[in-house]
């Protein structure tokens, strides 16, 4: 190979570590020249084998280090959740996450996934209809698919799961025979505990049709179909009036223009009078999901910041009772959902095929960074209607289980 073509290579490779920030990291072209930022010890090597390739990613480093990634056309050497964790630390003022073509180009992107009444299916079949077996896998056996609860490290997922649903009544103080709405009902887990260990009657939503139809069917097997009723539309559909209104998981999914009709239709089903809880994938302040992550997972997602948020409060007078941060209860969440995937790979090979199985791998592990990192956060808001006296004069009512010394050390000893 010619001088002329190895120095090209070498400068498109300085290009791309140029894009995406500093982060501590080896690129190496297939003919073995490679870079990494100066005085520092390489986390990972990325393996480029192509020109092609090359230039995919120098063209767009935010969606071409992910498509090579997926399609196999790049090899790393070295932990993958890492080698993320060192890329999203070095994003934040990276060229390639601030350039006026990628913000152009998510500008196209929320056109093109608009979470409007049809976008909004369209981009929820993408992802939650691809198949109940799938999630099977690799999700606990209610499949339960948002952050769970770890009252201590050692807890198991399903224990973790179980404890998140339960962590959410509390804070509701849910009463039996109080009525609760719940928008973005997932497989049904949260609307089944609400009604079978709070005595309470929920009515659900959610567009997937093989979300909808497998959580009634355990409504069925367990005998609450007379409690629960899950109906198969838009949350902006929802009529009637409640004592409670509580969505997990869904906000993340509507974009931050749908917030104030979405106040709107909290305030139409429970007034002045009820009470509120939303559970969502946030951020520290307002910036575009990775446009990888839309294109090939999920489509339409939009985290908001918390002063974004405010837009469902504001305008009807709800008052914020308490609003926590889980992020690193995310981050374990999903170190336990991937070690799982990994375990049944090869038959998530079978049932799509080997670039399925490597965006999802990069999916999670880059959500895993994210939490970690703090580039994504988890928050949960309490609220109520102006009329609503709040429940609680502290929190120690949400603790009932209270940890003892040793779970602390653990805890302490785990996080540090």
């Amino acid at each position: 190979m010619s001088i002329l073509a190895r120095s090209l290579e070498e400068r498109l490779l300085e290009a791309i570590l140029k894009a995406i920030g500093p982060a501590p990291i080896r690129l190496v072209f297939k003919n073995g020249n490679g870079i990494s930022p100066p005085g520092v010890s390489p986390t990972a090597t990325v393996m480029i084998p192509d020109r092609r390739t090359l230039w995919g990613i120098v063209l767009d480093p935010e969606v071409g280090l992910g498509d090579a990634y997926a399609d196999g056309r790049i090899h790393i050497d070295g932990d993958l959740v890492a080698l993320l964790e060192a890329v999203y630390e070095a994003a934040a003022g990276a060229p390639a996450y601030n350039s006026l073509y990628s913000r152009l180009a998510s500008k196209w992107m929320d056109f093109q996934q608009s979470n409007s009444l049809r976008g909004s299916r369209h981009n929820i079949h993408r992802h939650y209809d691809i198949g109940n077996d799938f999630y099977k896998l690799w999700l606990d056996p209610q499949l339960v698919y948002t952050c769970a609860y770890f009252p201590t490290p050692s807890t198991s997922l399903e224990d973790a799961q179980i404890a998140k649903m339960d962590y959410v009544c509390r804070k509701l103080r849910l009463q039996s025979g109080e009525t609760v709405i719940e928008a973005g009902c997932g497989w049904g887990a949260l609307s089944l505990h609400m009604a079978r260990e709070y005595g309470v009657l929920v009515k659900a939503y959610n567009i997937s049709h093989e979300q909808i139809a497998f959580a009634r069917e355990r409504a069925r097997q367990e005998g609450l179909s007379h409690q629960v009723e899950f109906v198969e539309d838009d949350y902006r559909n929802v009529t009637g009036k409640f004592d409670v209104f509580v969505s997990v998981g869904m906000l993340e999914h509507l974009g931050v223009d749908q917030y104030r009709g979405l106040g709107h239709i909290i305030h139409r089903s429970i007034g002045d009078s009820g009470r509120g809880f939303l559970h969502f994938i946030g951020r520290n302040y307002p910036t575009p999901l990775s446009r990888w992550i839309r294109k090939r997972i999920f489509p339409g997602a939009c985290p908001p910041a918390l002063r974004e948020v405010a837009d469902i409060f504001e305008p009807s007078n709800f008052s914020v009772l308490d609003v926590e941060n889980l992020r690193l209860h995310y981050a374990k969440t999903l170190e336990l959902w991937l070690d799982r995937f990994e375990s049944s790979r090869d038959r998530v090979a079978a049932m799509y095929d080997p670039s399925f199985v490597r965006a999802w791998r990069l999916y999670l592990a880059g959500s895993i960074a994210a939490f970690r990192c703090g580039t994504l956060q988890l928050f949960q808001i309490l609220f109520a209607g102006s009329r609503c006296q709040p429940g609680f004069w502290t929190r120690a009512p949400l603790y009932t289980q209270q940890v003892s010394a040793i779970e602390a050390t653990e805890w302490t000893a785990s996080t540090s």
